[in-house]
């Protein structure tokens, strides 16, 4: 009996020191933030990225929408953010969204680019612990000179047959 006991215990006392032991490879999530300086309600060759802009990561609960983690994050001089998450979040729904900008000239949120869902679980078949979120955008309160050129490489054109 106890040469079964302890060859159970030796079994199980990997898993559980496993369980408790910190991650060592987090998940990393990354992203930019941009300036729609056209305000064409995407990214064009005009866009600028925003440094100093505040991220924040929200994971909610599948079933009860309940907040269960949270992290804020600025961007760096290149627009550009990173956020760590140790802990996964399988059964959860976890966004990127805009705080704030930095640039008062280009701090309304662009309608449909205020949030960008990632994944946080290792349970899913992606074997990188990077994560990219869709890059997340702020609208400038008026349109840059030389839109309307840049704005006709997006039009489509007719031709006759």
């Amino acid at each position: 009996m106890s040469k079964a006991v302890l060859l159970v215990a030796l079994c199980f006392l990997p898993v559980l020191a496993m369980a408790a032991r910190p991650n060592k490879n987090p998940f990393v999530v990354r992203g930019r933030v941009y300036c729609d300086t056209c305000l064409a309600g995407f990214e064009t060759p005009a866009s600028t990225y925003i440094p100093g802009a505040v991220v924040r990561l929200e994971c909610k609960d599948r079933n009860t929408m309940d907040l269960t983690y949270t992290h804020e994050a600025r961007t760096d001089s290149t627009g550009s953010y990173k956020i760590l998450v140790s802990e996964d979040h399988e059964d959860q729904f976890c966004d990127t969204m805009l705080g704030s900008s930095s640039q008062l000239r280009c701090s309304n949120v662009s309608p449909g680019h205020d949030r960008a869902r990632v994944t946080l679980t290792r349970f899913n078949g992606i074997a990188s612990n990077e994560r990219f979120a869709n890059n997340l955008g702020f609208l400038r309160d008026a349109e840059l000179p030389g839109c309307a050129e840049i704005m006709k490489l997006y039009q489509e054109t007719e031709t006759e047959d």
